[in-house]
């Protein structure tokens, strides 16, 4: 029976990745409609990139795990200097993410879609010492592809919601084999290392989180204290990494209730929004001025709305705020990364929906660093609150950086971890 149901998922697997085939050009083209990145290099996509032979291979699919794995990639580098390093990733802005941070030293490319043929390829080309696939990648072919290759692979700072494990359930043969042939599980959270092996990994490793290992970079923060400078006396709230759905409730409460002193910077997380939300700012009846044009003119008096429309500012953005809401959590998309704006010293607001993050939120509110809100409205009156109580502000500021500090040690516990890996090799 396990046999019949293993080849039963790899049927139904399979046949998805047929059916999808001809829509993933079709979806390319509606995603380069806003985004243009998304028509360029297609023949990475299906496996013929130019890569480096023999490198440590990282997978991020986006922008969040593409930072996360920053210490790992340090790690590695220091115990392997003159290892070539390979990273690839799933989006535009991911890309744009790897070029910024790692593009002096690393090769940057798409993976291809999970399709045997194509992975055989992609890693008969890298030929990679280790592949690291960050966070939730599990993609059946590659990782079978791997092991035919004998290509050791790790899983690190593997994080699995309720909501994940529940998606890969449905395909639960498969998703066991698949976890099998990962030769190392590093999770972030005794609850992640928990769901995975109900699915099925054969043993896995709790080292904590590798993003506590970020540190602010001094010359973002050097940055933000300059906008704070330039933008002068007013308070500050940030409404950072907000997703669709969020700016149009936050403006509604921002336009209703908030002082005329009061600047809100608002920085949705996706790039190809950044004129949506301008016109969603124009429609809630608030001057608007965008972060990359302030280089060059002041900020006006009139000013209610700075829209970040920057990319890899975000530390800076922290910096130059009295009061952080981090987004994606006021609508149930399961909330973006709050640890970065705990580290910069920051009080920290999310809403309701934080199950992509959920330990990090926890700890973070437990610790005195966070403030859950239900809405809109609660949100803007907590922050109004704080950005009239210095002391509280100051309170939480300082619980943030204890609690930032306290989690720090991931990458050294995964490079231990995965250091015999490459011996030998």
């Amino acid at each position: 029976m396990p046999a019949l149901r293993l080849l039963l998922d790899w049927t139904l697997y399979r046949a998805a990745l047929l059916l999808a085939a001809p829509l993933i050009p079709l979806r390319l083209l509606w995603r380069g409609r806003r985004e243009r990145a998304y028509l360029a290099h297609w023949a990475e996509r299906l496996g013929a990139a130019t890569v480096p032979a023999g490198a440590i291979w990282i997978h991020a699919v986006s922008v969040g795990e593409m930072r996360a794995a920053q210490p790992l990639i340090d790690a590695l580098r220091a115990a392997q200097p003159e290892t070539p390093v390979l990273l690839t990733c799933m989006t535009p802005t991911g890309r744009a993410t790897a070029e910024a941070l790692y593009g002096g030293f690393a090769r940057t490319v798409y993976l291809p879609y999970d399709y045997a043929r194509l992975m055989r390829r992609f890693l008969r080309r890298a030929q990679p010492r280790l592949g690291v696939l960050m966070e939730t990648e599990l993609w059946p072919n590659l990782v079978h592809a791997a092991a035919r290759q004998g290509l050791p692979l790790v899983l690190a700072n593997a994080r699995l919601s309720a909501r994940s494990a529940r998606g890969y359930a449905r395909l639960p043969a498969l998703t066991r084999a698949t976890l099998r042939r990962i030769d190392l599980v590093a999770a972030q959270t005794g609850a992640d290392a928990t769901r995975l092996l109900k699915l099925g990994v054969s043993s896995v490793h709790v080292t904590g989180n590798l993003k506590f290992d970020i540190a602010p970079p001094p010359g973002q923060l050097e940055r933000g204290a300059a906008w704070r400078a330039a933008w002068g006396a007013r308070p500050v709230l940030l409404a950072a990494s907000t997703r669709d759905g969020e700016e149009a409730l936050l403006l509604r409460a921002f336009a209703g209730a908030a002082p005329d002193d009061v600047l809100l910077v608002l920085v949705p997380r996706h790039p190809q929004r950044f004129d949506d939300v301008a016109g969603l700012v124009e429609a809630a009846g608030l001057r608007c001025q965008r972060r990359s044009r302030l280089d060059t003119e002041p900020l006006r008096p009139q000013t209610r709305v700075v829209l970040g429309d920057s990319l890899g500012e975000l530390f800076a953005y922290y910096a130059a705020c009295d009061v952080a809401f981090v987004g994606g959590s006021l609508v149930p998309l399961g909330g973006q990364n709050l640890i970065e704006a705990a580290s910069v010293g920051r009080p920290v607001l999310v809403g309701p929906h934080t199950f992509n993050f959920e330990a990090a939120t926890r700890d973070a509110i437990e610790a005195g660093a966070a403030v859950r809100v239900g809405d809109a409205d609660a949100w803007l009156a907590t922050a109004l609150a704080l950005l009239r109580d210095a002391s509280a502000r100051a309170r939480m500021g300082r619980a943030g950086l204890d609690f930032a500090a306290r989690h720090r040690g991931a990458a050294a516990r995964v490079m231990a971890l995965v250091s015999p890996l490459l011996e030998g090799r």
